[in-house]
């Protein structure tokens, strides 16, 4: 039998062989339950593996077949395996009686073949561990193996192990196959169409390894009731070279394993990426169609057929259905997992105001954190950041969101690691891409949170006078003793210092109380906020960035709107924290009097003794400041440069340099985020 096995192993892959093998198969639509049976034959050819997943599953593998069924399959098990039994008793060639098995089991699927063929295996194996028993741990079976020198067959055994393990996998991937779902499949095209030509040949490997395997336990049983030194009988030399010929067939069964195991997982690829697709086209069209509430639009984004509770109350810790969302206004902030906690505290500050107020326009919004996940970072350490975010937040969350709806996420929603806050309105229909900005800046009085909404607040906000009104929110600071304040940012340590002691110079000088604040940069570094201990603090200076980047985001997208004056402030601003140095801006109350950037204003407070002090006895510090300093710009102007975030939307409107109102040129720059 296995000198069979060696010469058709030259001869196989050729298309003649191939064809005989095809000519085979004429199935007639007769099917049964493949898995639960080869569950079963698991339990026998790998107990120790197949328990353990049996107990997981908390079902017997049989409960799969009805009686029936199982009777008339019992019948062509017992068929097939008396069959190669008879010709490897008789010595018949593995080709042709692999052939022959094939031809009385053509009715059937190419599945169902290899696993009646396993079946077949599995019974003559049974009856085989039953004589021979090569796994006991019963003392008193290791001595009778040690009196009839069974150690050696036992190492026999342990290659006939591995190509059991083997011929199970393929298995396995057959039924796979087998199992692989219709809607998303079609035979004719690639890679199902590739994948499918493979399973024949992998079929008639598994029959062939099948007919050897039998023919091996035939050998190993026969020795067992030999006396004599078997170590030098001619069955044991037979035996011996046979098991060689058993582990090379071993290793090309695991081959074609492993071909067609790469070609399942191609497959698998295959159709998940046509789900995605599939659920992808779906939110296209459900957000382009009209609908009586918001449950559609919130089941294809957020619902997880296996689990009805979708939602996660971050507050309460209790998994909760959709539907407390129905007929709401949604807000949906979408973030990465490392949200950082000023962006986080924002947020949530807004939220609990609209709490505060349950009977209130601003309270009937719900918000929902879909996190998206870095696919490169493990389960575990992705799980961890979840939990940590949700334990911060007061809204609802979810844990896991289908791919198709990140790539919608960032295809249709642009979001590229920076939150952002979509709001949907009762009905499901998006009312606005980002309402993070909306937020940061007039907070609850933003709702609802739409396009209308945001025009309106910005014309309320062209009627007020001064632009520090509403850029700064620290009522320690609008509200102070001090008639003059001075806020200074930048991350050059040298300029700070030698700014500082100039500008509290001039104030003792003129004795003027001179509240000074720093408010560093958008990107400050933890070394320099760490050496700024000479002036008071705004409380988190990170606050007053994100407000000024989400005005600028307001800004581009409401030009027409937008007053001039306005305008201008935000991208003086943005343009001070693009510098190198440093700037600073000196407001009377909330009334910006004068600023400038880093040499500029620190030559002002320098030159205070020798220029312009007498003219400050005579006119006053802030006009005399002021004169100065437009001598000091004549002399040198410099123009600015402005750096944005890449998350911002380029499709922008030609931008003017703030000092010679020239159209400013693109660049791109890339600069790690420390």
């Amino acid at each position: 039998m296995m000198r069979g096995v060696r010469n058709m192993r030259t001869t196989f892959d050729n298309n003649v062989k191939t064809k005989q093998i095809l000519a085979t198969h004429a199935p007639d639509g007769q099917e049964f339950k493949v898995k639960p049976l080869l569950q079963l034959i698991c339990q026998i050819l790998q107990p120790s593996t197949s328990r353990s997943s049996t107990t997981q599953e908390g079902a017997h593998p049989a409960h799969g077949l009805d009686k029936d069924n199982f009777e008339s399959l019992a019948s062509i098990i017992h068929e097939i395996s008396c069959e190669i039994s008879c010709k490897c008793s008789g010595g018949g060639d593995a080709h042709s009686t692999t052939m022959a098995l094939l031809n009385t089991m053509s009715s059937y699927s190419w599945a169902a073949k290899v696993v009646l063929a396993l079946a077949a295996f599995a019974v003559t194996y049974a009856e085989y561990l039953l004589v021979l028993n090569p796994n006991s741990t019963n003392p008193l079976d290791k001595s009778i193996a040690r009196l009839k020198q069974l150690p050696d067959i036992m190492e026999h055994s342990e290659t006939l192990k591995s190509l059991i393990n083997t011929m199970v996998n393929v298995a396995n991937c057959v039924v796979k196959f087998n199992h692989l779902p219709p809607e998303y499949i079609s035979l004719d095209q690639p890679p199902i169409s590739e994948a499918f030509t493979q399973i024949p040949t992998a079929v008639y490997w598994t029959i062939t390894s099948v007919v050897a395997g039998t023919s091996q336990i035939i050998g190993l049983i026969g020795l067992v009731g030999l006396t004599g030194v078997i170590g030098l009988s001619h069955e044991y030399i037979q035996l011996t070279i046979e098991t060689r010929e058993l582990s090379n067939l071993s290793n090309k069964v695991n081959d074609i394993h492993d071909q067609i195991r790469e070609q399942l997982n191609f497959c698998h690829q295959y159709i998940e990426d046509k789900k995605h697709n599939g659920t992808y086209q779906t939110l296209v069209r459900l957000f382009k169609e009209t609908h009586i509430d918001n449950m559609k639009i919130l089941k294809a984004l957020i619902f997880d057929k296996d689990d009805l509770l979708s939602l996660f109350e971050c507050t309460s810790k209790r998994h909760v259905g959709i539907e407390v969302l129905k007929w709401k206004n949604v807000l949906l902030l979408i973030s990465d997992l490392d949200m950082s906690e000023e962006e986080l505290s924002i947020l949530k500050n807004t939220y609990k105001k609209s709490r505060a107020l349950p009977t209130g326009p601003e309270s009937q919004y719900q918000v929902v954190w879909l996190p998206v996940a870095d696919s490169s970072v493990s389960w575990t350490e992705e799980r961890q950041k979840v939990d940590r975010l949700q334990s911060k937040m007061p809204w609802y969350s979810v844990y896991i969101i289908d791919q198709a709806v990140i790539k919608y996420i960032k295809d249709v929603w642009m979001f590229n690691k920076k939150p952002i806050l979509v709001a949907l309105d009762p009905h499901g229909k998006v009312i606005s891409l980002n309402a993070f900005h909306m937020m940061c800046i007039w907070g609850n009085d933003a709702f609802p949170f739409t396009r209308e909404k945001e025009e309106e607040l910005w014309r309320n906000e062209n009627r007020r006078l001064e632009f520090l009104d509403y850029i700064i929110v620290d009522p320690q600071i609008t509200t102070s003793e001090y008639p003059y304040i001075c806020l200074y940012g930048g991350e050059d340590m040298q300029w700070i210092k030698e700014f500082t002691e100039a500008a509290s110079r001039v104030a003792i000088a003129e004795k003027i109380k001179f509240e000074m604040v720093y408010l560093g940069k958008s990107n400050l570094k933890d070394r320099v906020s760490k050496n700024i201990e000479l002036n008071k603090w705004w409380p988190n200076p990170t606050y007053f960035w994100i407000r000024l980047e989400s005005m600028w985001y307001s800004m581009i997208h409401h030009q027409k709107t937008i007053d001039k004056r306005i305008k201008e402030e935000i991208m003086t601003m943005l343009t001070f924290n693009s510098s190198k140095k440093g700037w600073a801006l000196i407001c009377q109350g909330s009334a910006i009097k004068f600023k400038a950037k880093g040499d500029t204003i620190l030559k002002l407070f320098q030159d205070y003794e020798q220029c312009w002090k007498v003219c400050a006895e005579q006119k006053g510090f802030l006009n005399a400041a002021n004169e100065h300093l437009e001598k000091l710009g004549n002399k040198k102007r410099q123009c600015s440069q402005l750096i944005l975030p890449s998350t911002f939307d380029w499709n922008l409107d030609p931008i003017h340099c703030v000092e010679c109102d020239g159209i400013m040129e693109k660049f791109v720059m890339y600069r790690c985020c420390n």
